[in-house]
């Protein structure tokens, strides 16, 4: 038996139901996740990219954008012809507008690449919503928390084999079905990211797995909520850089709770 987290159920269902709301915005924006077009990966060197005018350059980890003032290109409203562009890794990432689309450096495991989106990709425009497992409150978990000494990096693999290091604070331990199991996070600022997979996984879930989100832990504890087990990016873009689960991640058991994957996504 799953030992939950006392709260209202009412105020948990409800809390859940904006939190789908706002998945379906966020995958539906301009620049959400349904519109991503394109990810091209640069080389040292001038790139002339497909489907973008100008050139990119890429020197010293640096991307350097030429264009001509027909070409279109403006930042925030601005129009731009020659930029030394800030990457996602930078506090504020400098975003392309070039028309319908958007564009924006990504840097990956110490490669560069331009992410492009359009807001009338055919993703976007027939999206027809995300499945879910019907909320239950059974999958609202009590873990523990067991913290390392201090942060083990560690290496994370994702789909395009780009290998980078993270650091893991430590892992949640819980029970389900009787069985004592673990799942170990990557530190996203104040909240714990975890990647995982299941024995839904393929079936009745995205196959490389889910992703989850929690606050972190007080007083040795902390709640890990399945209802909000959600679809990685790749579910819904073949040009995403996901990262896979590690092998410690992956949960001997069938966690019927949080985003399916089928038909209607």
């Amino acid at each position: 038996m799953v030992r939950s987290a006392p709260m209202d159920p009412g105020a948990l269902r409800a809390e859940w139901e904006a939190w789908k709301a706002e998945r379906v915005a966020r995958l539906t924006g301009e620049r959400g996740w349904l519109s991503v077009v394109a990810l091209r990966w640069l080389a040292p060197g001038v790139n002339h990219v497909e489907g973008l005018p100008g050139t990119f350059t890429l020197r010293e980890g640096r991307v350097e954008l030429v264009a001509r003032p027909v070409d279109g290109y403006a930042v925030g409203g601005v129009p731009v012809e020659r930029r030394v562009l800030a990457s996602d890794a930078s506090p504020v990432p400098d975003v392309l507008s070039l028309g319908r689309r958007s564009v924006m450096v990504l840097e990956r495991g110490g490669k560069l690449a331009l992410r492009v989106w359009d807001r009338d990709a055919a993703a976007r425009r027939g999206f027809e919503g995300i499945e879910t497992f019907p909320f239950d409150l059974a999958w609202r978990v009590l873990a523990r928390w067991e913290a390392w000494p201090t942060p083990r990096p560690v290496e994370v693999v994702d789909v395009t084999g780009s290998v980078a290091t993270r650091l893991v604070p430590g892992r949640a331990i819980f029970t389900m079905g009787g069985r004592e199991l673990s799942l170990e996070p990557t530190a996203e600022g104040d909240r714990l990211a975890f990647v995982f997979r299941d024995a839904t996984a393929g079936v009745e879930t995205y196959g490389s797995g889910r992703f989850l989100t929690a606050d972190g832990p007080r007083d040795g504890g902390l709640v890990l909520d399945f209802n909000r087990a959600f679809n990685p990016p790749c579910a819904y873009t073949p040009f995403a850089t996901c990262p896979l689960p590690r092998p410690g991640n992956v949960l001997p058991i069938r966690v019927t709770a949080g985003e399916r994957y089928g038909p209607g996504r």
